[in-house]
């Protein structure tokens, strides 16, 4: 059987190998048979999935707040946490090269493997399944959603720190863009008085940004001793 222990995991054993191979088979491995139609479904399916779990979780919430708290639990961050906990780069077909680069751990590929499963998943065990394997996980990562820990505004805590220590506000680089048109992904580069502090991925700008700013007052705390 084909990541035996993976399928163990999931609690569901595929019946097509085709397909959770397909769902574990990086572009560089392979140009011709990958993973980035099923990550295309899946990230689709994950939408649903969460958006429908929020929707009966906060009865009384807004749609504004409802897409927020979406956006916080279906991204890369959010993707890569739940791809460990399936160990899920441990079984990822990748070239020689992207194996020496450290691409199992990489959040960009196990993120998009971890949507390519849920495809998967999608296309052969249906809806259904696809949502109690994915809520099981997303409850074991997130065993309690706070919406005041998810939706953080670290940018503005970050400007807030800076103005007090710098007499400034930090500055955001967009230093590299990939991905196909529907689903573009952005690199942010955060800069204070000229130096690069951190970096972060996402598949929006402003997405990309809080995880910067995120990254950036780690470092700041230490540098400057802050609680």
């Amino acid at each position: 059987m084909i990541a035996e222990e993976l399928q163990k995991s999931l609690g569901y054993q595929f019946k097509n190998e085709k397909l959770i191979t397909e769902a574990l088979t990086h572009r560089s491995y392979s140009k011709d048979f990958n993973n980035e139609r099923l990550e295309f479904l899946g990230d689709a399916v994950m939408d649903l999935i969460v958006g429908e779990y929020l929707f009966f979780l906060f009865p009384e919430a807004e749609e504004g707040f409802l897409s927020k708290l979406r956006a916080a639990l279906v991204n890369e961050e959010s993707f890569t946490k739940l791809a460990k906990k399936l160990d899920l780069g441990k079984y990822l077909k990748l070239s020689n090269a992207e194996e020496n680069n450290g691409g199992r751990e990489k959040p960009s590929i196990i993120s998009s493997a971890f949507e390519a499963l849920i495809g998967a998943l999608y296309l052969e065990a249906g809806f259904d399944k696809t949502k109690e394997i994915a809520l099981n996980l997303l409850k074991k990562v997130y065993p309690e959603i706070n919406p005041d820990e998810l939706l953080k505004d670290y940018k503005t805590n970050l400007q807030e720190i800076t103005q007090a220590y710098f007499g400034e506000v930090p500055e955001y680089r967009v230093i590299n863009t990939t991905g196909p048109d529907h689903k573009k992904q952005f690199e942010i580069a955060v800069y204070i008085q000229g130096k690069k502090y951190a970096s972060a991925k996402g598949k929006s700008k402003k997405v990309a940004q809080q995880e910067g700013a995120k990254k950036t007052i780690e470092i700041l705390k230490k540098e400057l001793n802050l609680k």
